[in-house]
């Protein structure tokens, strides 16, 4: 057994001990082991971090934007020798194979390099002589003191989403990881040390609501950055617009993927397989409905069954192994629960995965892949995020239809198309009412320099994450008209 860790908060430039009273453990989801320990931190700590960025961002924001992405040139080498480590503690902390946690870890990578074009990318525009003699600019400046509230299943890459770009800007930032799975931001945070930035400058504070509840009401914290379910993202957007701060706030999903008859069949069943089933469906671009659509129904139907019944599931870190666990026994007796409860409400199992041994891991928070045939459109199953390796199916004569049941949905974070026809590709993107679209891709997530995008009931907000979004997120844009001649030009 791991020896086991126990969490410290990163406050000013140093590694804190914090003062709270309560903690909780951290657990392999796999094992069942202990890994460490994690204080719910007190506002009071929460405070000492917004003070201590408040600080930095006086200098940090004066600093030259090429000096300050020398930092992230640094960083992004750090991460690129510790790769293995970090995607070993997100697969042991957080479950998913380490396969998926190399390519976690890759994606934070990738936001730290767009980050690093931040000389460009926050540059403002002129207009010489908008009057004789009189020139207006634009120009981007820091916000001032950010922070982002992150879930449990991205623990490696979704607080990249958000810190390089802030950071670059100018501002300064507080990180509150899932108390889930602090462990691979504790890792993080001493490669962030490595790389030099400024005491102050990046700041670290472990907890849970109460701790989230200090961040938002806290005067000198002017951003806010989250991850999470609806209605946790829903609260958050609330409480932070209340106090007068801008925020971006991901909430949950509910995917549709549709496949057409003329579909690859191979691919469809290969891609679909790791979507659906991929980080144990613990993804907010997880398939989670597949509507089938003419003669798609039978074929698709028979081959997602086998590769669900295929599909080797276990410790992540074993050769081989597929999918993991999810994250708690809590999550595992839900996850059963909405299975139990779609059978009920009219859905056919044709693949269960309740009730999951695997020899050597009986503690672990196992959930075997499953697949529900004929999900009632009426039903909990259809409309409620499972956020486990559960697949509906659903079957109509026509692709409106199809793209009718993706419109129903009161989330709008993604929707796949399956097809070989370029007409039905185009209608589909143009149609469907979702933030992100995948044509013949089962998880459609964007690349670094494009938001990451979500409407409807899984976004609050205007602006996303990543690329360009990022970067006005965490400016202010200021307009500035100089006259220099002493003739007077115009006259209002």
């Amino acid at each position: 057994m791991p020896e086991m860790i126990h969490v410290l908060n990163y406050i000013d430039g140093e590694w804190r001990q914090s003062s709270a009273q309560e903690h909780l453990q951290v657990f392999n989801p796999a094992t069942g082991e202990v890994l460490g320990q994690v204080p719910l931190s007190p506002a009071a700590e929460v405070d000492q971090a917004a003070q201590a960025a408040q600080a930095a961002f006086q200098t940090w924001r004066r600093t030259p934007p090429t000096e300050r992405v020398q930092h992230l040139f640094k960083l992004k080498f750090l991460l690129e020798e510790n790769f293995e480590d970090l995607a070993r503690t997100i697969t042991m902390e957080c479950g998913k194979i380490l396969e998926e946690a190399r390519g976690e870890v890759r994606r934070a990578i990738e936001n730290v390099e767009t980050a690093c074009g931040i000389p460009i990318l926050m540059q403002g525009y002129n207009s010489e002589d908008i009057a004789p003699g009189i020139d207006e600019f634009m120009i981007r400046q820091p916000v001032g003191v950010c922070a982002v509230v992150a879930p449990f299943n991205f623990p490696g890459m979704i607080p990249f989403w958000f810190m390089p770009y802030a950071i670059a800007c100018g501002n300064t930032f507080i990180v509150k990881p899932s108390e889930k799975v602090p462990l691979t931001m504790q890792k993080v945070f001493k490669l962030l040390q490595q790389a030099g930035f400024p005491k102050g400058v990046l700041n670290l504070v472990n907890g849970a609501k109460e701790t989230v509840d200090a961040i938002l009401d806290h005067p000198a914290i002017r951003a806010i950055s989250m991850v999470g379910s609806t209605p946790t993202a829903r609260y958050i957007y609330s409480r932070a617009a209340a106090n007068g701060k801008r925020a971006q706030c991901q909430g949950g999903a509910k995917n549709l993927t549709l496949v057409l008859p003329d579909a690859d069949m191979e691919m469809t069943t290969r891609v679909m397989a790791d979507s659906a089933f991929g980080s144990a469906g613990q993804r907010c671009l997880a398939a989670s409905l597949t509507v089938t659509v003419g003669e798609a129904r039978q074929t698709f139907t028979e081959a997602i069954c086998e590769a669900a019944t295929r599909r080797v599931v276990g410790y992540g870190l074993e050769p081989g192994v597929e999918m993991g666990p999810v994250i708690t026994p809590q999550s595992k007796a839900r996850i059963e629960g909405l299975i139990a409860q779609g059978i009920d409400e009219g859905a056919r199992p044709l693949v269960d995965g309740r009730k999951a041994v695997i020899p050597g891991y009986e503690r672990g928070n196992f959930v075997r892949p499953t697949v529900l045939a004929d999900v009632p459109t009426s039903s909990t199953v259809f409309r409620t995020e499972i956020f486990g390796p559960v697949l509906g199916l659903i079957h109509v004569e026509t692709i409106d239809e199809a793209i009718a049941l993706v419109n129903s949905q009161e989330y709008g974070n993604m929707a796949c198309l399956f097809t070989t026809s370029g007409v039905a590709a185009r209608k589909f993107r143009y149609e469907a009412q979702a933030g992100n679209i995948g044509i013949n891709i089962g998880v459609a997530a964007p690349m670094a320099f494009f938001p990451f995008s979500g409407w409807k009931e899984s976004f609050f907000g205007d602006l996303h994450g990543q690329g360009w979004d990022a970067v006005d997120f965490f400016t202010q844009k200021k307009v500035v008209i100089e006259r220099w001649p002493k003739e007077w030009t115009r006259k209002f």
